[in-house]
């Protein structure tokens, strides 16, 4: 399954919805700021664990729930 991140002003959300380009994104988040991908959900969770260890949960689980569960769309959370 292929995943995008995407950020926007305000957060940062993975996708598994098949974008066919990062306009078709920008279009669908009225705050867009860019994305990337479509990745491979292992190397979503690698990049995130490098680059957002404060995640919590942790990158691997929340890329998990997303790709077992029935929504595209789930807003990846920082530690406060």
């Amino acid at each position: 399954m292929l995943l995008h991140i995407i950020y926007t002003e305000t957060a940062m959300f993975l996708s598994k919805k098949a974008y066919p380009s990062w306009r078709d994104i920008q279009d669908e988040f009225c705050d867009y700021k860019t994305s990337l991908g479509p990745w491979e959900a292992d190397a979503v969770t690698d990049y995130l664990q490098d680059d957002y260890p404060d995640l919590m949960p942790l990158a691997a689980t929340q890329v998990a729930e997303l790709v077992r569960s029935d929504p595209v769309l789930r807003q990846l959370t920082l530690l406060a």
